[in-house]
């Protein structure tokens, strides 16, 4: 049997929820750690040399007060990003997006929601995530 992803067919529209593919990102980037870590700000980054690995902590979604567990890069990086604005200069539209995700506990988003967010056409967001292209592992949810 063969365990390989195949891409699905069906085309995501606006209202198509999406989010990080984290299994994604391990299977097609060696580097995905180091790139999160990369993310954290001087605080964030001494935090985590004192956590255990394989450590999981409850993250709580601000708006629906489900609980999540996520590992303590994860967690570090929600954190950093909850207290940091997201349109910051220079920062490219999927860099946006995925900060988005990170802030928010990787909670799906549709294209619509994230334009209003970041006050961008929703039909370019969906241009950009909808490619062939995977970008940050941002992914749709399809199914």
């Amino acid at each position: 049997m063969n365990d390989v992803k195949r891409p699905s067919l069906v085309k995501p529209t606006l209202e198509t929820p999406f989010h990080i593919d984290f299994n994604w990102w391990q299977q097609n980037d060696r580097e995905w750690s180091v790139y999160l870590r990369g993310l954290l700000g001087p605080e964030q980054e001494a935090r985590l040399e004192s956590i255990e690995e394989g450590a999981r902590y409850d993250w709580v979604d601000p708006d629906t007060a489900e609980v999540q567990q996520v590992g303590g890069l994860h967690y570090l990086l929600m954190e950093h990003f909850a207290a940091n604005e997201l349109a910051e200069e220079g920062v490219t539209l999927v860099e946006a997006i995925f900060r988005i995700f990170l802030r928010n506990g990787n909670s799906p988003l549709t294209a619509t929601q994230l334009g209003e967010m970041l006050e961008r056409p929703a039909n370019t967001i969906l241009r950009t995530l909808s490619g062939t292209r995977v970008y940050r592992g941002l992914r749709p949810i399809i199914g």
